[in-house]
């Protein structure tokens, strides 16, 4: 019998200062920036509000309201704690952004670890260049997200990560709330969900409406 041999994965390479900039990813610096200690202030009050790891929906009013970015940087903030770790997942099917944003040249991700029942789930979880933060690409872009969110190997995925990784932290970054059921579907696999409105953008109306897409609690 033959036996399978696999080369050892490359360490990951840290990006610098200005490569995070490039990316739309905080990071910390000597002087103090609003947006570092806007995006610690909310990783704060989501580790005061849920026990333990937990997985967040980061979910926009509308589309192009900041959703990613949110995302994006929620996670790298939690990153920033050495004993945590933090894994983003792109489910925005329609209009995946986070590889081209973070340059991360991948042709699988999530879409394809749910379509395949043998998929190995290390096989498209990737680095970042960030310590302490991964990220699970969208993969092949769909029209329609609800099935695969509602699906048990999606669950699986998240049993998964909880199993192996008891300190990481999971952020969906999630499609808008208006338009399709999906955001709404994904907030059922998570344990609190952090709703973005553009600014100038979601009137306060549109913002109350897409809440109420939400349990409460």
């Amino acid at each position: 019998t033959s036996q399978r041999r696999t080369a050892p994965a490359p360490a990951p390479v840290t990006l610098t200062p200005s490569q995070l900039e490039e990316r739309a990813i905080i990071h910390p610096t000597a002087v103090p920036r609003p947006e570092v200690d806007a995006f610690r202030e909310l990783r704060t009050r989501l580790l005061a509000a849920v026990e333990g790891s937990f997985v967040a929906l980061v979910a926009p009013v509308s589309s192009g309201s900041g959703g990613s970015f949110v995302a994006r940087n929620l996670a790298t903030a939690l990153a920033f704690d050495d004993t945590k770790s933090a894994l983003l997942v792109d489910c925005d099917l329609r209009h995946p952004s986070q590889h081209v944003t973070m340059k991360i040249d991948t042709p699988t991700g999530l879409v394809e670890y749910l379509e395949d029942p043998e998929g190995d789930l290390s096989d498209v979880i990737y680095e970042t260049g960030v310590q302490g933060l991964r990220l699970i690409p969208a993969g092949t872009s769909r029209e329609i997200g609800a099935e695969y969110f509602s699906s048990a190997r999606m669950r699986l995925l998240l049993d998964s990560i909880r199993s192996r990784h008891p300190n990481c932290y999971v952020f969906l970054d999630g499609p808008p709330v208006r338009g399709t059921p999906d955001a709404r579907i994904l907030a059922d696999i998570a344990d609190v969900v952090v709703l973005v409105a553009g600014y100038g953008r979601d009137t306060a109306p549109s913002i109350a409406q897409a809440a109420a897409n939400f349990e409460p609690d």
